[in-house]
């Protein structure tokens, strides 16, 4: 199934990209954003990705990560060790799908299409389109959040300046704030990748340059006022043997593969600019697994520091960002947390998206439209809502859409390396009538959507038999698996020669 050498041509490391004769113009599948990344467009290498995922991971949500771990009665040390263990598992279908991304310059939804078929690929593009929408919305109200007490360290009057009352719930600068964030995400994006990458690279140094202040200033108080580091870190666990942890350890292992299962999903939109898979990969495996659990380790230490200095432990560093000495600390610290969370946001959740968005419309919905629609859709999912509580931000949102979103990693990571060997007909990935379509007027294949379905209905059961929930414990796993033997058993037939 090698595309003839005049529609496609292979550089000399192996990335692919279509002859300079190639046309496409379907409007219901082609446009400038969707389009296949030149070889000579592909300029990213091991730091940009290096960047990219230490911004990503220097995170409110990160920093907090362990918080509920340990209220669920693990010691710091077992939180973290999930973290590290959580975040080398979703490494793997994270590798696995930047390879394409690399190769032939394509982003997710497009990759999808060799799967799912031109037109099913909507299907996993819309699913994993709406859990970034989530994350945009919480990403955007933290950030908002930090925003809110940043202005408040500028002006004490901040707070009550749109008056004294409150609108459900918050005053009415909280809403304010949001939306001042909300617009500087939009902006970003609307300006494009360049300008994202070069946030991410600046972002990255500066935010864990700032933490690690945070980190020594903090312990050097406790130690000054003759305590240790706190009892977080010296509190046992309340599991005294395997049996009683394991219970609670994995539906936390497989929350934390949650974390970032929408990214495994979705690398080629980053990596489809990457001068080569050494660089790409490199760049992924010194940063993910070591920088979340690092990030959650001084989120840890300095909330246990906290309890010494401020006489409560303060797991939000932008609450805790708020007690600190002067107004200039204040704002240093709150202008931290608006950079961590900025940075964090529009590569996570508004590039991925804005691209899955545009490819149910390409003609009518750009990049730029698609991730305005990120921003509207994720607004209407309320997600101050989503972070009222711990249980239900790891147990039901992490939980909940990591089997959906592992029953679309399944299919993609079964087809791609197992049914076609990790050779594609990429002009046929832009045709209605090419390879991709299936014969299907839908141009959709039924075994990649039949496949998911299974995969989803696998980790889900568990919510309505009781049974079976550790089916849920496990989601991400039991939907990874399910949707993968599927697939594999449908299509082995149609598999790529060796």
């Amino acid at each position: 199934m090698e595309m003839p050498i005049e529609e496609q041509t292979t550089s000399a490391d192996g990335r692919v990209e279509l002859a300079g004769d190639v046309v496409l113009d379907d409007a219901r599948l082609y446009n400038e954003d969707l389009a296949p990344t030149r070889v000579a467009g592909r300029t990213w290498g091991t730091y940009a990705f290096a960047a990219l995922w230490i911004s990503m991971a220097h995170c409110i949500p990160t920093y907090i990560l362990a918080s509920g771990l340990i209220k669920a009665g693990m010691s710091w040390g077992q939180a973290l060790l999930t973290i590290l263990l959580g975040n080398s598992i979703v490494l793997v279908p994270i590798l696995l799908n930047s390879h394409p991304g690399t190769k032939y310059g394509i982003p997710f939804p497009v990759f999808a299409r060799a799967a799912y078929g031109v037109f099913g690929a909507n299907v996993p593009a819309v699913m994993r389109a709406v859990v970034a929408c989530g994350w945009f919305g919480i990403q955007c109200w933290i950030g908002g959040h930090a925003l809110q007490r940043f202005a408040g360290s500028l002006w004490p009057g901040w707070p009550a300046a749109l008056g004294e009352g409150t609108l459900g719930g918050y005053p009415p600068t909280q809403w304010l704030a949001y939306a001042v964030f909300w617009g500087i995400n939009i902006l970003i994006v609307y300006r494009g990748m360049d300008l994202l990458r070069r946030v991410e690279s600046w972002a990255a140094p500066y935010v864990l340059v700032m933490t690690l202040a945070l980190l020594l200033w903090i312990v050097r108080r406790a130690g000054a006022a003759g305590h240790g580091v706190g009892e977080i870190v010296s509190q046992p666990s309340k599991f005294p043997d395997f049996a009683s942890f394991l219970p609670v350890f994995v539906p936390s292992v497989t929350a934390m593969v949650g974390f970032w299962a929408t990214l495994s999903l979705n690398m080629p939109d980053f990596t489809r600019f990457g001068r080569s898979q050494r660089e790409q990969a490199v760049g992924q495996i010194v940063a993910l697994p070591t920088t979340m659990t690092v990030f959650a380790a001084m989120g840890v230490f300095i909330t246990s520091a906290s309890a010494q200095v401020f006489g409560e432990a303060i797991w939000d560093p932008i609450d805790l960002g708020a007690r600190l000495e002067s107004r200039g600390l204040v704002a240093l610290a709150e202008l931290t947390a608006v950079v961590a969370t900025l940075a964090m946001n529009i590569a996570a959740n508004v590039v991925s998206p804005a691209n899955d968005f545009s490819n149910l419309a390409p003609r009518r919905i750009s990049f730029r439209t698609g991730g305005l629609l990120t921003g509207l859709l994720a607004t209407a999912m309320m997600p101050w809502k989503l972070l009222e509580n711990s249980d239900r931000y790891i147990n039901g949102w992490l939980l909940g859409y990591s089997g959906g979103l592992g029953s679309i990693a399944g299919v993609l990571v079964c087809d791609y390396w197992l049914i076609r060997r990790t050779r594609l007909r990429l002009p046929d990935l832009y045709r209605r009538d090419g390879a991709y379509a299936y014969g299907s007027p839908l141009g959709t294949n039924w075994a990649a959507v039949t496949a998911t379905a299974a995969g989803c209905l696998v980790a889900w059961i568990g919510l309505l038999v009781p049974a079976l929930h550790w089916l849920y414990d496990a989601a991400w796993f039991s939907g990874t698996l399910t949707s993968g033997a599927v697939y594999g058993a449908w299509m082995w037939r149609r598999r790529e020669p060796a």
